[in-house]
């Protein structure tokens, strides 16, 4: 729980980009303020000044103290002008403002901000990593096969009535889910784990099986419940009509194998589980999982007689021995349009990895289906991952190999959050999708924890920073999008440049002109070639070579002509200083109009393509 209360503070891509630049332009800003008031100082003493009447300010001793002081406030003023017009006030409320703005309309994308710098953060992301269930898949479970022995069964007719009971009796009171019927010929409602209602509704639309007359024939002992090591749970139990002790096993199907030593076959015979069966057995559940579906091992054993005080006074389960009753496979269809999501995410250069609890070659299937992995791109098998092998690399291993994965199968919460602090140790900015209350670390531990509002804990919810409504992973490319377009829209922002002129008129300029032009062009909606920029990772410059370009072609052209209005512009439109002065401000301010037109599209020429859309860039 530490892990999940502890906050992190750590600054977004974005914020440190901009304190790295506000703090560059600081330093400059007070260099230059520094060398102006050094040489303005100098002047004025030097005598190399005049006032308004042509005279020279400062004549030694005649100069009167009053003068002097009025002359240093006038210079000090002028330089403290310099500082505070260096320092781009008018950006951290633009920024937070086109946040606040960017929340409210991503609603409308199914994703609720929980945190305002997240909007950011996720135009900056260079890896995702996603959960499968739910998010990738529809979770929406439902038994397709299942295997007695070793053959198929299309028919429940057709198995022994000592082997149905058996599969009753393990889907019955080996559960967290329940079911639940109003009234006689009314519909069956089923509660639980997606995964517990498909087996549940499997069983009792498949094998007929009465949940209640079953439990009432049998005592419940001691339950073992599920967990993400064990992937198995277990119930321990007495039947009431002859006192004999009885053990059910239910969970992932290479667990559960491996714990037994006989199965049964469609006849009810018993059969001894060698080696040649046991591979047998490995390959139907290959074959399964490389259909894409979940696999589930049923597996009983009854207790001896000479056992049966220890086992119940322990109430220790029997874990070796025990005979397999059947597997279920359980499939999970793919979301519509998920495929598209992962490809536009990976054509944006942000890299999707897939978490989850299934085994490798379920996952690999998935993963295949929704285009995370290449049909070919496994062959070195450094794609695909077990969560345990991962933990077991040594730390020099993991930072070595983690960039190369792209599916992690059979993990746990721990592993999940392993990986996130390697990928963000190599320097990745990571978003990480969870809906489980083990999830709750990675989520804290990334740089953007995405939760699902359906499924998702309440304990996932308060960890995450973006709720997805839907809990569709095409959500998630869309809060990418944008995300790129606050990123960029803020670049478009800072790049307005200025030139000085008086402390009032260039302050009115900084509060109300940058303040709101940078507001306009950082509400730009998202665009489809957004996705098309790579990822902008934490080193990257705020300002780059294209943005550079821009800044000093507008500067020169700006002071250009500023300057020849400043020298010229009284003998070239034949009027008074007071009115050049006008004249000059009037300028530059149209000058800062224009340039934020040319901002809006940095590296396109139609600078004016979906003007009509930012009612706010038009206001």
């Amino acid at each position: 729980m530490s892990t999940i209360s502890r906050d992190l503070n750590e600054q977004t891509p974005l914020q440190a980009r901009l304190n790295k630049l506000t703090s560059s332009i600081g330093k400059v800003g007070l260099a230059v303020a520094f060398l102006v008031l050094v040489v303005l100082v100098v002047r004025y003493f030097t005598g190399n000044t005049e006032d308004e009447n042509g005279n020279q300010e400062f004549n030694g001793g005649k100069t009167k103290a009053n003068d002097i002081v009025n002359a240093m406030v006038r210079i000090i003023a002028a330089a403290v002008t310099i500082v505070v017009v260096a320092i781009t006030e008018g950006l951290p409320l633009a920024v937070t403002l086109t946040l606040a703005y960017s929340m409210k309309r991503m609603m409308a994308d199914q994703a609720m901000v929980r945190k305002l710098s997240a909007c950011e953060t996720m135009g900056s992301a260079t890896t995702i990593c996603t959960d499968k269930t739910g998010t990738l898949t529809l979770n929406q479970m439902k038994v397709t096969k299942y295997w007695l022995g070793k053959e198929p069964v299309e028919d429940s007719s057709s198995v022994d009535t000592h082997v149905l009971k058996l599969i009753q009796q393990g889907v019955a009171l080996n559960t967290t889910g329940s079911i639940y019927r109003a009234a006689l010929g009314s519909k069956i409602e089923f509660s639980g784990s997606p995964t517990e209602k498909a087996i549940l509704s499997w069983a009792v639309q498949e094998l007929d099986m009465d949940m209640e007359a079953i439990k009432q024939y049998y005592a419940i002992l001691h339950v073992e419940a599920f967990n993400s090591e064990k992937k198995r749970s277990g119930v321990l139990m007495r039947k009431k009509a002859d006192n004999t002790i009885h053990v059910h096993w239910k969970g992932a199907a290479e667990m559960i194998l491996a714990m037994c030593s006989s199965y049964y076959d469609a006849s009810g015979s018993i059969k001894n589980l060698d080696d040649g069966e046991r591979m047998t057995f490995e390959h139907i559940i290959q074959g399964m999982a490389a259909s894409s579906l979940r696999c589930i091992a049923f597996a009983h054993i009854q207790i001896p007689e000479e056992e049966q005080e220890i086992s119940e006074g322990m109430q220790k389960l029997k874990e070796d021995s025990l005979t397999l009753i059947g597997v279920v496979g359980i499939k999970d269809p793919c979301r519509q349009g998920v495929r598209k999501a992962v490809e536009d995410c990976q054509y944006a250069g942000v890299n999707v990895r897939m978490i989850t609890g299934d085994n490798v070659f379920t996952a690999r299937a998935i993963a295949t289906e929704c285009g995370i992995l290449r049909p070919d791109q496994d062959m070195n098998g450094e794609a695909v991952v077990e969560g345990e092998v991962f933990r077991n690399y040594t730390p020099e291993e993991r930072m070595e190999k983690v960039g190369k994965i792209r599916v992690m199968a059979r993990s746990s919460p721990f592993d999940k959050l392993l990986m996130v602090q390697c990928l963000k140790q190599k320097g990745h900015v990571v978003a990480v999708t969870g809906d489980g209350t083990n999830d709750a670390p990675a989520l804290k531990e990334a740089d953007i924890g995405l939760s699902m509002g359906i499924q998702g804990t309440e304990v996932a919810k308060e960890s995450s920073d973006i709720i997805i409504l839907d809990d569709h992973f095409a959500s998630v490319a869309t809060v990418l999008k944008w995300g790129r377009s606050l990123v960029i829209n803020f670049v478009a922002a800072v790049s307005a440049g200025e030139v000085p002129l008086t402390a009032v008129q260039l302050l009115w300029v900084n509060l109300i002109m940058d303040t709101l032009g940078a507001l306009a062009l950082a509400t730009e909606q998202p665009t489809k070639e957004l996705m098309e920029k790579p990822p902008v990772g934490r080193t990257e410059p705020l300002i780059s070579n294209i943005m550079w370009r821009n800044l000093l072609a507008q500067a020169l052209y700006q002071i250009a002509i500023l300057l020849t209005l400043q020298f010229k512009g009284e003998s070239l439109f034949g009027v008074s200083e007071k009115v050049n002065d006008t004249l000059i401000f009037n300028t530059f301010v149209l000058c800062q109009v224009f340039n934020e037109f040319n901002a809006r599209k940095l590296e396109k020429k139609n600078v004016f393509k979906g003007l009509h859309k930012n009612k706010l860039f038009l206001g």
